[in-house]
């Protein structure tokens, strides 16, 4: 089993390759982006909305300031009469000067007012009504606070008569941003996710068109369940970098930005108070994000090694079970799964320590700003509704804090899969496929000339081999296991390339013809049949266009139809995985029937018929007389009566050809085969 590499965090080195898989999808990222900008702001107006409405529109008090041209630099403020009309929560940003120092130098009125335009006939009547509370110049009055609360309440809606017409176009306008937000959060969602499929769909693609054309020696070293892995579970951490992390950090980033730049805004003393209390914020997260890195880190460990332990022992019941190993087994799957439970506790105790000191540092922070805003609202440095916006943008501001510290976890496990994925996609061992030469019409002669090779450097399969197979002929590879029958064929069809001399087909060494070509005119029948979880059909045609006429006479000639014909679909009967719901002999069968409907000019029959029955084995060697008929064909069988009628027969002995001849001619020269045909037969 593969152990953990070290999970990074960002790797801009990875981001920039991932980012190339974006370029299809620029239009939606920047979609994506617009919508998160929209969203963003709408959230940040949220609380100045209801700061606004609070302080302008419910309280909605004026100060009086004594006539002076330097206190007027404001455009909110009302001249009545020789005196200046200033919003309180405008006041001391309209003078400067902290409002006590104002009352004790008589320039500020202690009173507060409520001042409204004389717009219509409800305000002058009421003004009439009551001309000693009212104080009144050129369309505008003012109204002392204590006055006010005397007056009957249809009296006070006609005095704030304009504060109700502005608190209701706030409130629609707190509804619309809302409303804003949700569709602009929907679009940014839609979007990236939208993104992230594309993405993985792309890189799947690309993972798969890489993989099937590497070497089948590369393929040899890499197990299978390691390649899907590399195509399902990695690039599904890129899609959560994508859908989930990136834009997730982008917003957050915005929002914390946005909350410092209105609390600023708003009010920079009690924004730097509150900014002063973010240091214990930022260590705490420096120390959850190194703590929650080993504790996932231990987490993915042992889910790997879980996962491995099933996969291996579910694949091997049946050994289990036939020596009783049941409890053994389940006392080492019982150690894996309490080590998991173990780091599954471990990764929560991190977020459940982390989680509530977050909560605690907000509160602490809040009531920090409450002290201190208080203190400040008494003395008139801050309005009340500027002390709420203060509350509301600061659990704004930690909702990101503790969003960001939980997508570390996420964004590790992204780049460490995009890292993978990309460690797979640099690794390219593939069969040159540099043939520019066309086989117009091929005729099927083989040729072996002095052909060496070998797995591993210094350990030689074949040896020199040599031999010629004419159009038509039928040639059988015999030896002991080891001889390098199967190698032969793997050489034939360039699965593997030789070390030196030459394979020709036709004349034309088979590295100078194209892969597709070469893979057209030579099909073999494999030893392992391998059918996919398709229909009959399917698995014949192999998505190449085969008319229904050639399908049902390659299905006869490889004597498939006795079977097929009585199956409750007949050929598109769907095979389940493995095909497990059909014998093994039928699967022989199929196969012949998907090389017959692909028509090459050479076959390899690779120890097609030795797990066959005596029954159906005569069943193929009348339909495989037919088909043959015309072709090239290399049979390679440890079961000699399936070749003794072979045109010629090789004989192989560590590597080397030691005979050739036909089957009559060999048992004459009472060689090697020979003996391997006394073994088999008179044993």
């Amino acid at each position: 089993m593969d152990h953990e590499e070290i999970i990074k965090g960002y790797d801009p080195v990875i981001m920039r390759r991932l980012v190339r898989f974006l370029r299809p999808y620029v239009v939606p990222v920047i979609g994506a982006v617009f919508a998160l900008i929209i969203s963003t702001t709408g959230d940040l107006l949220i609380p100045v909305v209801i700061q606004n409405a609070i302080d302008t529109k419910i309280i909605g008090t004026y100060g009086r300031l004594l006539d002076d041209d330097s206190y007027i630099n404001d455009d909110t403020v009302f001249r009545i009469g020789d005196d200046v009309y200033v919003p309180d929560h405008r006041l001391v940003r309209t003078v400067g000067v902290d409002r006590h120092v104002l009352e004790q130098s008589g320039v500020l009125s202690p009173d507060a007012f409520h001042v409204f335009e004389i717009e219509t006939a409800a305000h002058r009547d009421l003004i009439a009504r009551y001309p000693d509370i009212f104080v009144v110049d050129a369309g505008t009055a003012a109204i002392e606070v204590t006055n006010f609360r005397t007056l009957s309440d249809a009296e006070k809606m006609t005095v704030r008569a304009a504060d109700f017409a502005g608190l209701l176009t706030l409130v629609i306008g707190f509804l619309g941003i809302l409303c804003a937000v949700l569709i602009f959060t929907f679009l940014q969602v839609y979007l990236m996710a939208y993104t992230g499929q594309g993405v993985m769909k792309d890189l799947r693609l690309t993972l798969f068109d890489h993989t099937v054309n590497q070497s089948i020696s590369y393929l040899s070293r890499h197990p299978v369940g390691k390649l899907v892995t590399r195509m399902t579970n990695d690039v599904e951490t890129i899609n959560e970098l994508f859908t989930n992390v990136l834009i997730s950090l982008m917003r957050d980033v915005a929002m914390m930005v946005g909350v410092l730049l209105v609390l600023f805004l708003m009010n920079p003393r009690l924004a730097l108070v509150a900014v002063l209390t973010l240091p214990p914020v930022i260590i705490s997260m420096a120390f959850f994000r190194v703590r929650a890195r080993e504790a996932y880190r231990r987490v993915r460990l042992l889910v790997s090694r879980v996962n491995a332990f099933l996969a291996e022992h579910i694949s091997g019941i049946s050994v289990v079970q036939i020596f009783a190993n049941e409890d053994a087994t389940r006392a080492v799957f019982g150690r894996s799964n309490s080590g998991l439970l173990s780091a599954h506790l471990q990764e929560m105790y991190v977020f459940a320590v982390f989680r509530p000191l977050l909560d605690l540092l907000l509160s602490v922070s809040i009531g920090v700003v409450v002290y201190y805003g208080a203190s400040t609202y008494i003395t008139g440095l801050v309005s009340l509704g500027v002390l709420i916006a203060f509350i509301n943008l600061l659990r704004r501001f930690y909702q990101p804090v503790m969003d960001i510290a939980e997508k570390f976890t996420i964004l590790q496990s992204a780049m460490a899969g995009s890292e993978r994925v990309f460690q797979l996609l640099d690794e390219k061992e593939r069969i040159p496929d540099e043939g520019t030469g066309r086989l117009r019409r091929v005729e099927g002669k083989i040729e072996f000339r002095s052909v060496s090779f070998s797995y591993k450097p210094g350990e030689p399969v074949l040896k020199n081999v040599s031999f010629t197979a004419q159009p038509g002929e039928t040639i059988a590879i015999v030896g002991y296991t080891g001889a390098g029958k199967t190698t032969i064929a793997s050489l034939l069809t360039r699965f593997w390339d030789i070390d030196s001399g030459n394979i020709l087909l036709d004349g034309n060494d088979i590295r100078s013809i194209p892969l597709h070509e070469l893979r057209t005119a030579i099909q073999p029948i494999q030893q392992d049949v391998f059918l996919f979880n398709e229909t009959i059909r399917e698995n014949i045609v192999l998505g190449a266009a085969v008319s229904e006429t050639s399908l049902r006479h390659a299905v006869e000639t490889a004597q498939a139809h006795h079977f097929i014909d009585h199956l409750p679909d007949g050929i598109d009967t769907h095979l389940e995985e493995g095909a497990v719901n059909i014998s093994t002999g039928q699967r022989q069968l199929i196969s012949f029937a998907r090389i017959i409907a692909n028509d090459p000019r050479v076959i390899i029959m690779d120890e097609a018929t030795s797990s066959i029955d005596t029954e159906t084995e005569v069943l193929i060697q009348k339909g495989m007389h037919a088909v043959l008929e015309g072709r090239t064909s290399l049979v390679i069988a440890h079961r000699l009566s399936t070749i003794k009628y072979s045109d010629k027969i090789i004989v192989l002995s560590n590597g080397e050809v030691v005979e050739q001849g036909t089957h009559d001619e060999l048992i004459d020269r009472r060689g090697l085969y020979f003996n391997l045909y006394r073994l088999q037969y008179h044993e």
